[in-house]
């Protein structure tokens, strides 16, 4: 059976910097070139960015994509490095009318690209386009329509785009029908709870079946609200595990594979789904026999939470270092959610590029003071304090406030404060909202949910205990300081805007309340289901209540990572000015 070394290269790419995931991939080509590598091959729109959502209706964008595309080929042969095939995506655009569509030429099209020899050797767009959740491709793209396929050292290699294995049909079972050797998926599929296990098995199917072996490769890092986790897989004709990369890290998957020899006539005609094969042959002969040296490896998956922690942190260091952002500025209340958020900002900047600001008023306890200063010394960030007692006092002065009006004006005064130091001084403010909070309102607007970025927003508040603990825990286990004081985690949680307030004053217990949620927002359940389920009646009615008329507030609050199948944002798009009523059933 023919030979061939194939380098998966799962990397980061920045939206728009087309020089620089350019030279990304010039480098890690040059990599793969110095391992021996015969085939290589980068994430979906590696050259552009992913996604890059209304610049692809930018007619310049696009014509600069296919330029540099262009360009990376010259350069690739420049630097010795043509004769290596190279397998990546970018952003195109069509030839032709898609009237099907209602596309007209010209039109753009998410697109992969083989380089070899200094010229792009072949073209190809994405087959199938997802439009649900975080994915508007209908909106921006259109289809492609062929299965392109590249014989390398005498083994036909297919290809195909991420949503073209998550959906049935079209170039999987086309793959089979041509009778390819191995099958490259190119993928910036993001980052969600548990998905690691639904990607594996996804794989394992295709594989099985196209036939062949089947190479995923993905995107890491993070976009704006987006993380992307690696987790490149290999997978048999049978389904068996071949190697597997590491999440949340950049890096390159090398393995050496016995695959089956392409067909001594190329394949041609129409296959599955009406897809035109479109077949280059850059190298007929086999190579000669050599020892195989690569295996690929096999990186053990992260249990739950720390692979959540791990996806905060690669959201925030993205965010911040992506945008050319120095620091980052976090109010610390004492509580749980801002010690939490603190603690990721460290764990992706450095303590020193943490800002902590404790404000105090008169209705804050002295053990959160304490617990303020506790995490500053455990952490090492930069701690100071800003009492907001005499602000307060001279509002009230004049205004006399009373009620919620009252105990929302020392949030919107810290709010106040934070802004004024982030234009004085330069950091960014991270709004500590959780996605609770955020689902049932229970948050101030231009107060707690000022700031530039929201590293927990998609995390319910029972799981960030979980994630407090579970730092903790990974702390000790390293021999390290836990950067979380323990009795943040311990106390009733608290917002600390009137004598003794506890949450539950205002809400049910977050393991009840945090379930309902889960139902309603992330599943989209009804009420009917939801008392069904075993909740009370009268508590899933306020519940709910709470959700739809926070919507407001929502809109207004800051980005932030997405880790669940629906965050709030993009995932979950609800009309502010809406009369129906869930719970009411009208």
């Amino acid at each position: 059976m023919p030979q061939l070394r194939l380098a998966l290269n799962q990397i980061d790419a920045v939206v728009g910097d087309l020089a620089g995931n350019a030279e990304s991939v010039v480098q890690w080509t040059r990599h793969a070139a110095g391992q021996g590598a015969h085939l290589v091959a980068f994430p979906e729109m590696v050259l552009t960015g992913y996604p890059v959502e209304d610049l692809a209706l930018r007619s310049s964008f696009v014509e600069s994509s296919r330029a540099a595309l262009r360009a990376l080929a010259a350069r690739l042969a420049e630097e010795g490095l043509g004769e290596l095939p190279v397998v990546l995506g970018y952003l195109d655009r069509s030839e032709t009318d898609q009237h099907r569509y209602g596309m007209p030429a010209g039109s753009p099209r998410n697109a992969g690209a083989v380089l070899h020899r200094g010229e792009i050797a072949l073209r190809f767009a994405k087959h199938h386009l997802p439009n649900y959740g975080v994915f508007d491709e209908f909106r921006y793209f259109v289809p492609g329509d062929t299965l392109p396929v590249v014989r390398v050292r005498g083994v036909d290699v297919a290809l195909a785009i991420c949503e073209d294995l998550w959906q049935d049909g079209g170039r999987v079972p086309a793959t089979r029908a041509v009778g390819a050797g191995l099958l490259v998926a190119i993928n910036a599929s993001p980052y969600e709870r548990e998905k690691d296990d639904t990607r594996l098995e996804l794989v394992r199917k295709r594989a099985q079946e196209a036939g062949c072996v089947t190479a995923y490769v993905a995107m890491t890092g993070g976009q704006d609200e987006l993380v992307f986790d690696g987790d490149s897989i290999v997978v048999d004709g049978d389904g068996g595990v071949i190697a597997r990369a590491p999440q949340f890290t950049e890096g390159s998957v090398l393995l050496d594979l016995d695959l089956p020899a392409a067909p001594a006539t190329a394949p041609c005609g129409l296959v599955d789904d009406g897809l035109r094969v479109e077949h280059v042959t850059l190298s007929a002969d086999p190579l000669p026999a050599y020892a195989p040296e690569h295996t690929g490896g096999y990186a053990e998956r992260l249990e739950d939470e720390e692979e959540v922690y791990s996806a905060l942190v690669t959201g925030l260091r993205a965010y911040v270092a992506k945008n050319g952002l120095g620091g980052v500025l976090i109010g610390l209340s004492g509580g749980i959610d801002s010690a939490l958020t603190a603690a990721i900002a460290c764990d992706a900047l450095g303590a020193q590029h943490v800002y902590g600001v404790s404000m105090p008023s008169r209705y804050s306890s002295e053990h959160s003071k304490d617990d303020a200063a506790d995490l500053a010394a455990r952490t090492g960030l930069h701690y100071r304090t800003v009492a907001i007692g005499p602000m307060f006092d001279a509002y009230q002065g004049e205004l006399g406030f009373t009620g919620l009006a009252e105990e929302n004006l020392q949030a919107r005064l810290r709010g106040t404060t934070l802004m004024g130091i982030s234009n004085q001084e330069g950091q960014i403010v991270l709004a500590p909202g959780n996605k609770s909070e955020l689902a049932v309102g229970y948050s101030t607007l231009y107060g707690d949910a000022v700031g530039a970025y929201g590293p927990i927003k998609d995390v319910y508040k029972s799981l960030v205990f979980r994630l407090a603990r579970w730092r903790n825990r990974a702390a000790e286990e390293r021999g390290q300081t836990p950067p979380i004081p323990p009795n943040s985690i311990s106390k009733p949680p608290s917002a600390e805007l009137r004598p003794g307030q506890v949450d539950t004053d205002s809400l049910p217990d977050y393991e009840v309340l945090d379930r309902i949620l889960e139902m309603y927002v992330d599943r989209d359940q009804g009420s009917d289901a939801i008392v069904a389920a075993g909740f009370d009646p009268e508590v899933v009615a306020k519940v709910l209540r709470l959700v739809d008329n926070a919507e407001y507030k929502r809109r207004q609050y800051p980005p932030g990572t997405k880790i669940s199948p629906k965050g709030f944002g993009k995932d979950r798009r609800m009309p502010v000015t809406n009369r129906w009523r869930e719970a009411a059933g009208v």
